[in-house]
């Protein structure tokens, strides 16, 4: 793993040209096999997105352990940071890097329009894996040193689907697929063709007391590239 500053520092560079359209990457038996990334892909009909990760286990196999309460939270997550602009998903323009994630969080639910688990009730679902699109920024108070942008709604530019939260999160309602050794979700979102990519599996921690940085960026299990510098491109399918 990166120092902090050095992964930080990395992802909000610019991506270099691209060098490949999609990304392998070693088996590393030090790492957990459900967060070892072995390959990493991206395709677009021109509406539609899908992104692919393979790992060296069982995709979605190990989830947070439920604390009983939102503070101090933990979430496990499969990461595509992307080059598309925040503002093609409805944040607003050049706010930070825009990623697409598939989560899971016991602790609490952040999809309030969608029902994942089919009950019924749309407000008891964050353990189930779920799809967001989040924006990161750099913050050296956070364990990977980077955060999900804090943010005012109301005030803020956030898209339609947010769940409101103090947060540069949106709750696209897409869901994901973790099967086997794959994790896939399509979202839409236009003009993906060549827009760069990269792929990393992380923990994410909720504030202990609530407050900014409110969802940090804890540890990151492994990263596609080894560096972050997006050498992915999305590719017309």
């Amino acid at each position: 793993m990166k120092p902090a500053i050095l992964v930080a520092a990395t992802l909000l560079a610019a991506a270099p040209p691209a060098i490949a359209h999609d990304i392998k990457s070693a088996v590393d038996p030090t790492k957990p096999a459900a967060f070892d990334i072995t390959s990493a892909s991206a395709t677009t009909d021109g509406r539609l997105s899908t992104f692919m990760m393979e790992v060296a286990g069982e995709a979605g196999s190990v989830k947070p352990e439920a604390t009983g309460k939102l503070e101090g939270a933990r979430v496990t997550a499969y990461v595509w940071p992307t080059g598309f602009d925040p503002s093609a998903v409805g944040f607003a323009e050049k706010s930070g890097i825009l990623a697409l994630a598939i989560t899971a969080h016991p602790d609490f639910d952040d999809t309030p329009l969608f029902d994942e688990n089919g009950d019924g009730d749309p407000a008891n679902d964050g353990a189930d894996w779920h799809s967001h699109w989040v924006v990161l920024g750099k913050d050296d108070g956070c364990g990977a040193g980077l955060k999900v942008l804090d943010v005012s709604p109301g005030v803020d530019v956030l898209p339609p689907t947010a769940p409101m939260l103090p947060l540069a999160l949106d709750s696209p309602g897409m869901s994901p697929s973790l099967q086997g050794k794959t994790a896939r979700v399509t979202v839409p979102v236009r003009d993906g063709e060549n827009v760069s990519f990269d792929a990393v599996t992380a923990e994410l921690q909720v504030n202990a007391e609530g407050k900014a940085p409110l969802l940090c960026v804890t540890a990151v299990h492994d990263i596609a590239s080894g560096d972050l510098s997006m050498p992915g491109r999305i590719v017309k399918q």
